[in-house]
């Protein structure tokens, strides 16, 4: 009877190991499922809220903070680095201004840009914003877990 019982119980021990490390990998696919789940709903709710805003520019007149620039002004400085890339024997000085001509004009373009987020339900707000964290904090959750 004592032999029965510890072969029982080794028996046990056996399954509850079985048992144990395939509950370890139907863990991990989990995290996985997951993780992909909350990947599809941070996208999702991101397209849906850069599909809700839309950019315009205004026209003529590049802006930086309340000074507003006539759009032609704006090409004066890299018209000058390019005349000074041909002329001078010294090309780094032409190379600089040619560089800080063409960021004055990126720059006048990038805050000429008016965002207006379109109206939209309470609803679709909520579901929009809801998707995004609901899949941020699930992506998270998974990338943070050791």
């Amino acid at each position: 009877m004592d032999r029965k019982l510890r072969k029982l119980e080794k028996e046990q021990e056996r399954l509850m190991r079985e048992i144990n490390s395939s509950s370890y990998k139907k863990k991990d696919t989990g995290s996985l499922s997951q993780f992909m789940v909350g990947l599809i709903l941070l996208g999702v709710g991101l397209f849906w809220i850069f599909q809700s805003v839309h950019v315009s520019t205004g026209f003529g007149f590049y802006g930086f903070g309340r000074m507003g620039i006539p759009g032609g002004t704006v090409v004066i400085p890299l018209l000058i680095g390019v005349v000074m890339l041909f002329l001078m024997e010294k090309k780094i000085y032409g190379l600089i201004v040619t560089i800080i001509g063409t960021a004055i004009i990126l720059l006048s373009i990038i805050t000429s840009v008016r965002l207006y987020f379109s109206g939209t339900s309470l609803f679709s707000y909520i579901l929009m914003f809801g998707f995004t964290l609901a899949g941020g904090g699930l992506v998270l959750k998974n990338l943070l877990k050791k």
